[in-house]
Order: C-alpha cells, then structure tokens, then sequence
C-alpha cells in the first residue's frame, strides 16, 4: 500500500487533546478511519516515547507510519484504500520493539446493550462477566475486556505494566458512564489499574472493583486472572446440596481467620497457603467433626487489623494466601470431605483507601454524599448507597459470583443492624429519618430482599445467614411472609444471656437462675444459630476461659458445662478457633493460635469434648432435627434456682429422647430426682465431668433405670447423680 508524503489536514486541537488524554472521544481520532469525502482512510497511533511505527496490514504489506508530534503521534494515510482492513501496529520505543499489537482502537464496543440496560436498572445478576477485566478472543485475537463504572469521571485509561502505567496510551470509550476497552495481547498475569479524571478534576488511579485477583497492602494493582481454567471436582457434593434440609439436620460451624489458625513460626511467622489449608485445615476439621467451615472475610482487603472486614476487593479472594484457583482447590477439598465453606460478607460499609471505592470517580459514586447517610464513625468506614441500582447491583452480583464462581454454600452477611437502621450507633441530628419519619433504613430493607431472594433462588441448598444485633422482626422470615429473607440469624441474645450468667460466682447463680432459661421464651422468633464468635474474644474481652470464674480447674469445668450445655440447647451451633482446646488468652490475629496447649490433659480434654459433642449432636436427631419448631423442645425442671439445676428434653421427629441436666455450681447433687416422659433405662450419652475431658468423672455409671413414681408432672422419674459444674445428657434406650 502507498501512503502520502505529506499528511492530510488533522485538527490541532484535537492533537492537543490526545497528547493531554482528555480527548472526547479517542475510538474516533484513533485507529483506522474514512477520510472527508470517502477519499481513502487515515490510521492513527499514539504511543508516547515511541521512536518510529509500521502499520502491518493482515495481507503482510507493511507501511512505515509518519510522525506527525514528537510526543508519539504517528498517522498513516491510505488515499486509495475504500474499505476496512485488518491490521496491527509494530511500535519502536527507545529501548525495545513491541512486535506486532493489534491496535486497540480497531475494535467495536465490549458490552452489549442489554448488558448496560440491565446494570442501569439493577437487575443483571452476572455483572462480573461484563464488568472488570475479562480475558477474551475477539475475531481471533486473544486479549483482554476492560470496563469499569464511572459515569462522572471526565477520562477513563487502563494504565498497566503492558503500557508503562501511561494514562495517555489506552483511553476509554464511554457509553452511558461504562468505559471499556478491548486491549489485545493483554494476557492473564497483567498488573493494571483505572486512571481518572475525576469529576472535579484531578488524576488519580483505581483498582478495578471487579478485579478476579489484586495485590495487597500497600501494593495494590488488579491482576488479570482467568477463572475458566479451574476444573471443579465436587459435582456429588453440588448435588447433594441443592436437595439437602438445611433446617431438620445438623450445623456444627468451626469460625476461622485464615492469618491466624496457623502460622509457620520457623518462617519468619508466615501464613500458611491455600494449598496448606487444603491439607492442615480440612484433615482437622473433618478430624473434630464440624459439618461447616466459616471464613472470616477472605475477600481482598489491605490492612490486616480489620480482620478482613474493610473490603477493597469484593471479588478476589485476598493474595495473601495464594491464587484464585488454589481458594477454589481449598473449598474442593472441604466439599470432598463433607464440609461446607460459609464466607463473611460485608455489604454494610467500606474502607476510605484511596485505591478502592471512595469517591471513585470523584464523587460519592458508591457511597451517600451526605454523611448523616453516608459514614459510619465508629469504624471510619463508609456506607453503599443502597437506593441506586447499579450500587445494589454490585453487590448482589458480588453475593451471587461467590455462590456461583466458588461455589460457596454460605454467605454470613455482617452488621446487618447498621444497615437497617439510619440512626444506627448516631445521635440526634447525625441522621436523616426516612420518608415517613422513621429510623428504618427502607433502602437497606428492599436491598436485603432482593438480595436473599436472588441468592436462594439461582443457588438451592445455599445458606443466608444474619449476623444482626437486634430484635427487628422477622429476619430469617419467608419475604412473602414480610420477613426480610434470610435462612439463618446469629443468637446474640443467648449468647450474652448465656455468658452474664456463666460470669457469676456459683454461689450467685441462684440469683441470676432466669439469665439461663430465658433464652427459650425467644428460641423460636427466627431460625437461630448459637454463636460463640471472634466478637466475644477481643477487645479486652478475655479468652472463653477467662470468661468463667473460680480456680483454674473451676474455669475449665465451668467451660465444658457450658459448651455441652451450648450443644444441647436448640439452634444450630457455631464455636471460634482455639475456643474448642481452651486457649488461655485472648484472640491474637496477628499470631497463630497456641496450639502448644494441647500438651496439657486440661485443653486436650476440652478438644476431646467438642469433638465428642460433634459427634453426638450428628449422630442423635434429637439434637438437631427440630431445632426450629417448639415440638423439639420440653422443659422438665427450669425453676430450681437454688440449686441452679436447669433439666429439658429434646426430641426428634419420630420422638428420639435426650435429656439433659446441667448443674452450675461445683456441688455435687446425689439422689437428685428428675421426671421422664417415658419408663426405661436412661444411658449416659455425655457427661463432660468424664475423665476423658480431664474431668472429676462423678458419674451414673454408664446409665439408670428409671423408677415407677412420679415426679416434675409426669408418671416416671430417674434418681440421678450430678457431677460438679456439669452437663450430663442420657438417652432411652429400652421401654
């Protein structure tokens, strides 16, 4: 092909603006255009620091490019050529060649008109296959799809080390406030970010908020990843799931900090990886027999003291630990081995970092611009604007994309109180009540519907799980029965019950008796998880152990009464790493937990317990089929405060029997009388007073038949023997 010698007449201003990058539109200067009048086409390239530039036709025919701006500006003018053609471009820099590169600008949009129709009114469910950074081919070209939102934004750019993190090289075209771009060669492994102009001026970069894999700390590039490539092998599990009763079969879920379950001392005190975790923490899981694994906040965040709970990274699974791909072989493993992954999520609020969503494209784009709505103090954080619909679009993509990408069995949704209420932890005038006067936040309300529905609905067999602070109504309620949708709701009620009676001296417990019993007046307001969480072993809050009084041994009986206690009480059951062996001290996230102390027989025997308590709560259905229906439940003896001798029966749907008696003060009860429902021999299933716990092993001998008179309002009764601060469960076995 024949160029010109002489350029044809280019707009100096719109020279200017493309060497400045704040062109209007850069896909109709740059690439391969018709010229005025239909008399040939002109190629256009910027590459600031180039030296020279060849156009190579997809015929083979080269064309050197003439430079039109020292800054890198090089054109190529066609007079003869009428139609399109394919081409790439090879670019000498001053140091190296870039080989041919398909030019960017010779591409057609990236998303699909429906794709930015539903986004725009909230409804496209699988965002994360428009949005981000998708590795693609276009006409056989392999490359990457960049799009990101930023409607106020002046310019958009993918900056990466593909472009020398150059603003000016790869500008966006914006269609309704979406910027995309097709860049090919772009391969997975590629660093990148979004460089702005913001709405009030100023540069600044981004991360890409849809990014599959991103650094951390204070790196904190998006990373190309490809998530076609890993081979699921828990089809049986999927399956099995999506039939599954959450609600009739037992939940035992061990809580988890990835940075802290474990460390390698010996290596300068380093995580341990995804890959270890598939091999150190599923075999010890599945060891102590808990159905679940709960992930505290494993999505990327940069600051290692909030836990994981200020998210910069709502779609990657932190780097901390290793790659997209080997998270995925983690949850594999656990699947394959019967466990169930449940994730926190934390739709709630987000971190001020500059790389992340604040002002993001200069405006409270993600977040309210008023902070009477829009921060919340407490925790220097900021609140999504759930009245938007692309914002709540975001996040019930991001909900569904961990279902769905990772399959994921469970998502624990953090703060829901401070998101249900506009006054929530404010004072009078630091909030704006809603539209009728109220506190509800009725955005926040619609949001966690959708968002529930939309889960259940595209992932049966999924758990939602409330972690919610207060009595609103109906949170784990059907949404046509106007609750808001969720499966399951942490019972922070009982556990503060539970642990301001356990605080108390033995000897003042007959004074607090009812702290003890009132959690069954509530039991049955929502479907309840027992929860004895992170929340309740930080912040001067002490270790488990140092929650109950008394001496050292007393502390530790105290300790097993409570957790057989815990398992015996209808909800599900939820306990946090090293509270299963009794850590002493506690939580540390930035150590590992001190697993030395299962050189001791006192924190072995409390690992034994649990284990014998995951076990038995499996295995009795009793324990765990109707944990959610008033049938599965019947007081025998909730009055004698004296003694602080609490007793009930649970049962299961074909009428399986336990009984459980705890004693709360370290005095045995001999000759202690107990009504049962039926005549028989009463096994001891559980004392956690056995010496296999470390225990006094004050007992009943494996067992009692019970007598033919009456006590506590029924025909037969058992004459027991209580150990010291104990839980005992016996079971019927014969009539």
């Amino acid at each position: 092909m024949a160029t010109e010698s002489t350029s044809p007449t280019t707009d100096p201003v719109e020279i200017d603006q493309i060497l400045h990058a704040n062109h209007p539109n850069p896909f109709g200067f740059l690439g391969l255009h018709e010229l005025k009048g239909g008399d040939g086409h002109v190629a256009r390239l910027f590459r600031p620091g180039a030296v020279s530039a060849t156009l190579v036709a997809d015929s083979g025919e080269e064309t050197e490019m003439k430079q039109i701006h020292r800054e890198g500006l090089f054109e190529a003018v066609f007079p003869d050529v009428k139609k399109a053609f394919g081409y790439s471009f090879s670019v000498n820099l001053n140091d190296h060649s870039t080989g041919n590169v398909r030019d960017p600008y010779s591409f057609g949009t990236v998303l699909g008109d429906s794709d930015l129709h539903f986004f725009a009114e909230g409804n496209h469910r699988n965002l994360w296959h428009c949005l981000g950074a998708r590795i693609t081919d276009r006409d056989g070209i392999k490359g990457v799809n960049f799009s990101v939102w930023a409607p106020n934004a002046h310019r958009v750019s993918v900056v990466g080390d593909f472009n020398s993190w150059d603003g000016r090289v790869n500008p966006m075209r914006n269609r309704n406030g979406v910027w995309e771009i097709f860049l090919p060669g772009v391969t997975a492994g590629a660093h990148y970010k979004f460089e702005m102009v913001g709405a009030e001026g100023g540069l600044f970069n981004k991360s890409d908020p849809f990014a599959f894999f991103s650094q951390h700390g204070t790196s904190t590039a998006s990373i190309v990843y490809d998530l076609d490539e890993y081979e699921w092998k828990d089809k049986e599990w999927m399956e099995k799931r999506s039939q599954h009763d959450l609600y009739h079969s037992p939940m035992s879920v061990y809580e988890v900090h990835l940075g802290s379950w474990k460390r390698k001392f010996e290596e300068e005190n380093r995580f341990l990886s995804y890959v270890e975790f598939a091999d150190e923490l599923v075999d010890y899981v599945a060891e102590m027999g808990f159905t679940h694994v709960e992930l505290m906040p494993i999505t990327e965040f940069p600051y290692d003291g909030s836990w994981g709970y200020q998210v910069c990274g709502f779609f990657a699974p932190t780097s901390r630990f290793g790659n997209p791909d080997e998270f995925r072989m983690m949850v594999d493993r656990f699947h394959a081995r019967g466990i169930g992954v449940i994730v926190d999520w934390v739709p709630a609020h987000f971190p001020k970092d500059a790389h992340g969503l604040a002002q993001f494209d200069g405006t409270a784009l993600y977040e309210h611009s008023d902070p009477r709505q829009g921060e919340h103090t407490d925790w220097g954080t900021l609140i999504f604007n759930y009245g938007r619909n692309e914002v709540r679009n975001f996040l019930i993509s991001n909900a569904l994309f961990w279902l769905k990408e990772y399959h994921i069995d469970g998502l624990r949704v953090d703060a829901v109180a401070s998101m249900l209420y506009l006054d929530y932890s404010r004072e009078e005038g630091q909030w704006i009540p809603n539209k009728f006067g109220g506190r509800e936040n009725l955005e926040a309300i619609e949001f966690i519907k959708q968002l529930n529905q939309a889960c259940y609905e595209e992932n049966p067999g999924v758990m939602m799980i409330a972690e919610e602070s207060t009595a609103f109504t109906g949170v784990s309620r059907p949404i046509d029965a106007g609750g808001l949708g969720f499966g399951f709701k942490w019972n922070m009620g009982w556990m503060n019950d539970s642990l301001s009676y356990m605080a108390n001296e033995p000897v003042h417990r007959k004074h607090h008796h009812g702290e003890a019993t009132f959690s069954m007046i509530y039991a049955y307001q929502e479907s309840y998880i027992l929860v004895l969480s992170h929340d309740e072993v930080v912040h001067g809050k002490g270790s488990m152990v140092e929650k109950m009084p008394g001496d050292r041994w007393q502390q530790m009986a105290n300790l097993r009464m409570y957790y057989a206690w815990m398992f015996a009480h209808p909800g599900k059951k939820l306990l946090f790493q090293g509270a299963e062996f009794g850590q002493a001290t506690e939580w540390d996230y930035d150590q590992s937990l001190p697993w030395f102390l299962l050189e001791h027989s006192e924190h072995k025997g409390i690992q034994q317990l649990i284990k014998d308590l995951n076990r038995l709560y499996l295995s009795e259905p009793a324990l765990n089929e109707l944990d959610h229906e008033p049938g599965g439940f019947e007081w025998i003896d909730h009055d004698d405060a004296e003694n602080s001798i609490f007793s009930f029966i649970r049962r299961g749907r074909n009428s399986e029997t336990i009984l459980t008696v705890i004693n709360a003060t370290p005095v045995p009860r001999e000759n202690y009388r107990l009504g049962v429902p039926i005549g028989g021999f009463y096994e001891e299933i559980l004392n956690s007073d056995s010496e296999a716990y470390d225990g006094s092993n004050v007992g009943n001998a494996g067992g009692i038949p019970s007598d033919d008179f009456g006590s506590h309002g029924r025909n037969h009764s058992i004459n027991v023997k209580i150990p010291p601060l104990a839980t005992v469960m016996f079971k019927l076995r014969a009539v």
